[in-house]
């Protein structure tokens, strides 16, 4: 996987190049949400590469990107995806963010829209964390560093996944795969990634700068962050869409690959359209 060095980071990234022939075809940057990577989205990229560049980027301490002594906040996560933005030369980009990603993605678009043609935001919030469920996050970020992911795994799938997936039988081998890859992280940089996002300042006031199109969308069974969260944030930047997307929790892009990829490629056609 090819990597950049950025903010005193090694980021690895995956990148399809342009199509064949499409030379000049935009690009999608993808951003996953905590405790993944950029596979979170390889329903979308498979079915998107033909028409755009797609790359997907690992945060610090996630995926193949390694831990870093800190820099785990969202400020400085946003920092890293400017750099590949540019380190790249694809500018202005489809921002695809994800939960954490989606943390980023609203940084970046309200501070770097010249960055972006697009933004989209799926399961997250412009807000800072629950208060009430700082405490819990702490707690199993310091049990799974000490113990692993097994005496955590019960309590995590339910925030990771919603009900009508755990239940169904494509589930079962997503699940296990999503914990496989998870295994392969180091637990000292899974722990500092849990707490950059338990900590994290919010941005509610300052995303009514993003002037991009901007698509926000919510699994409706999402425990982690409820599709209120997604409602606030569509009501906060202008001209915004919102879309809930039904029988999906938190991991929408695998919970619910064709409806996710649908609304994606129908919201990016209509901004290149334009």
């Amino acid at each position: 996987m090819p990597t950049i060095q950025a903010n005193g980071a090694t980021i690895a990234y995956t990148d399809t190049g342009a199509p064949p022939d499409q030379p000049d075809a935009p690009t999608v940057v993808f951003g996953h949400g905590l405790l993944f990577s950029g596979w979170l989205f390889h329903h979308q990229v498979a079915a998107l590469r033909d028409r755009y560049r797609c790359i997907t980027v690992d945060w610090r301490g996630q995926g193949d990107s390694p831990p870093t002594h800190g820099g785990y906040d969202m400020d400085t996560l946003a920092a890293d995806a400017i750099a590949l933005i540019e380190r790249l030369g694809v500018a202005p980009v489809h921002y695809v963010g994800l939960s954490m990603g989606g943390f980023i993605g609203q940084r970046i678009g309200a501070r770097r829209g010249d960055l972006l043609r697009s933004l989209t935001l799926l399961d997250t919030s412009a807000d800072a964390e629950d208060p009430a469920k700082v405490g819990r996050y702490r707690m199993l970020a310091s049990v799974y560093w000490l113990l692993g992911l097994r005496p955590v795994f019960g309590q995590v799938t339910p925030l990771m996944f919603g009900p009508t997936f755990l239940a169904s039988p494509e589930g079962r081998p997503l699940i296990d795969e999503w914990a496989r890859r998870l295994r392969r992280c180091r637990r000292s940089g899974i722990r500092k990634a849990v707490l950059g996002v338990a900590d994290r300042a919010p941005v509610d006031e300052e995303i009514a700068a993003v002037s991009v199109p901007t698509l926000v969308a919510s699994g409706a069974d999402d425990a982690a962050l409820p599709p209120d969260r997604a409602e606030r944030i569509a009501a906060r930047i202008p001209g915004a869409r919102l879309e809930i997307i039904p029988d999906s929790g938190h991991s929408s892009t695998l919970e619910q690959p064709d409806a996710v990829t649908s609304l994606i490629a129908g919201f990016l056609a209509s901004v290149d359209a334009t």
